[in-house]
């Protein structure tokens, strides 16, 4: 979050959502825009500006961005005359009749448009996913008649590919992008395994009744926090890639030693897949595919027990654990719609406070925005990640999206010798508003965490586990202070981190201070 009530601060970098009738139409070409042009002219609005929406390209880019990829659309809409929604959107109710009227209307005028091409097309061949929440459809479009209607449409508030994704540049190398190298989907997955060789009294502290404590607890003064607050009767929502049903520690063994009466709960809002076909609501499982999620939630919340595993900062807390993407990288349309089901999800629920997220992209999604807008509105506080580089990114490219929103916190790890320095691969920028120490110098070791199995830790590094870490130290904060507000807590953790009074223009207010935020 960076619009502070109760303290000065330095604004973040943010361009809000654009009025879809006012996109540019600087070509009305009906040509398709190639995908290297596409790409060039992202990045250089992402060099320029830091940010890059939709609303910023010409209407024959976005088709051709649509037509090159799988042709669903996120379309957001609102009532006539309504002006800006975009911080009213918890308040909206659209199951109310002026709503479903408005979303019908559009729903009839662009089947009947899709026809016109393909008259055997009914609604349900249409639309991938219903929304239950928030005033977005998402449609496959395939007619440029169909998209040309939409963006004109005073009741449309934007209307953009969901997945469309710059291919993976080697920026400092290449001119243009490669189409042939497109972004990994796998990014982030596949490393959550046990990490041998670590060793006690460095790399972590044996702490009661027999628990793996990480060696970066210490440079937060978790462990002094701890005589004053556990986590207790706060619950965690953690948006990631799941929660491995193998890990005991995140299910049968989640109550052990010093953490009891506590629950877990696994949920899942990815869609599957293949969307033809497929029933209104089917999902993937909520079990934890990548590792990711298991690491996050690990670090967050992992129980202090007898096993000898990793404990997490808040091991008292509640927790919610919910599958929303195949990977960190949301390059999907499946993952923007699963991530943003997350969103509201939390959002609707009361028990929870705080939700997490250590994932995002390059550009912008207002179905995303949306959807945590809605949650900011519901008094959530948000942590989300503020990126970690892949090689092409890496020197260049500031926090990323949805970090740079104004209503979520944005968080980024340094390093134990050097706390202006952030990790090798993490992100950093304007827009950060906490750090975590994440890796050691010596031996460029990351915090402990939960692997996928057994009892011995993973590690794991980034701006991902200092999203993680953060949100526990949140919990302790909310657990010693449960009538507080969001706004409350957050002050308390701004005015107890190590740069404060005087935020820095890349690393917000620095070092996170669990003990002293307890106080």
């Amino acid at each position: 979050m960076k619009k502070w009530v109760l303290i000065p601060c330095l604004f973040a970098i943010f361009i809000g959502c654009k009025k879809v009738e006012d996109i540019s139409s600087a070509s009305d070409s009906q040509q398709t825009v190639q995908r290297t042009e596409i790409d060039q002219f992202i990045f250089k609005q992402l060099r320029e500006k830091a940010v890059f929406e939709w609303s910023m390209a010409p209407t024959a880019m976005v088709w051709s961005a649509v037509e090159q990829t799988d042709h669903i659309l996120s379309i957001g809409y609102r009532l006539d005359g309504s002006q800006n929604i975009d911080h009213r959107l918890h308040e909206i109710n659209i199951q109310d009749a002026d709503w479903v009227r408005v979303k019908e209307n559009l729903l009839r005028e662009i089947l009947q448009l899709e026809q016109a091409k393909n008259p055997s097309l009914t609604m349900k061949d249409i639309i991938p996913w219903e929304e239950t929440v928030l005033p977005v459809i998402n449609v496959i479009v395939r007619n440029r008649n169909t998209f040309d209607w939409l963006i004109r449409h005073p009741q449309v508030r934007y209307a953009e590919p969901m997945s469309y994704e710059p291919a993976d540049l080697s920026i400092t190398k290449a001119p243009v992008p490669n189409p042939q190298q497109a972004v990994s989907s796998s990014s982030g997955c596949g490393s959550n395994n046990a990490e041998p060789g670590l060793v006690n009294n460095v790399h972590y502290t044996t702490i009661t009744p027999a628990a793996k404590q990480s060696w970066n607890h210490a440079y937060h003064n978790i462990s002094k926090a701890w005589t004053k607050s556990t986590g207790r009767g706060v619950k965690l929502f953690i948006i990631d890639t799941g929660a491995e049903s193998d890990q005991e520690n995140l299910g049968s063994a989640f109550n052990q030693g010093a953490s009891t009466g506590r629950t877990i709960e696994k949920i899942v809002t990815l869609p599957r897949e293949t969307f033809l076909g497929i029933p209104v609501g089917s999902t993937e499982t909520p079990d934890d595919g990548c590792g990711h999620g298991t690491s996050m939630a690990g670090a967050a919340a992992a129980p202090r027990g007898t096993d000898g595993n990793a404990c997490g900062v808040a091991y008292n807390s509640n927790l919610v654990t919910c599958r929303a993407a195949v990977d960190v990288y949301l390059d999907e349309s499946r993952e923007i719609k699963g991530a943003s089901d997350a969103f509201t999800n939390a959002a609707n629920r009361s028990d929870v406070r705080i939700i997490s997220m250590s994932m995002g992209k390059m550009m912008s999604s207002s179905q995303l925005r949306d959807a945590i807008r809605y949650a900011y509105g519901k008094s959530k506080l948000i942590f989300c990640a503020a990126g970690t580089s892949f090689s092409w990114t890496s020197g260049w490219y500031g926090v990323i999206f949805p970090a740079w929103m104004p209503e979520v916190s944005a968080v980024t790890g340094v390093r134990d010798n050097n706390f202006n320095t952030t990790c090798g691969s993490c992100h950093s920028g304007s827009e950060t508003d906490f750090t975590i120490v994440m890796e050691r110098a010596a031996d460029n070791e990351n915090p402990l965490s939960l692997a996928m199995g057994g009892d011995a830790p993973s590690t794991v590094g980034g701006s991902s586990v200092a999203t993680a870490t953060a949100a526990g130290i949140a919990a302790l904060v909310w657990s010693k202070f449960p009538t507080w507000t969001r706004d409350q807590v957050l002050n308390k953790l701004i005015t107890t981190s190590a740069r404060y009074p005087v935020r820095s223009s890349s690393l917000g207010w620095g070092n996170l201070n669990a003990d002293a935020a307890t106080n």
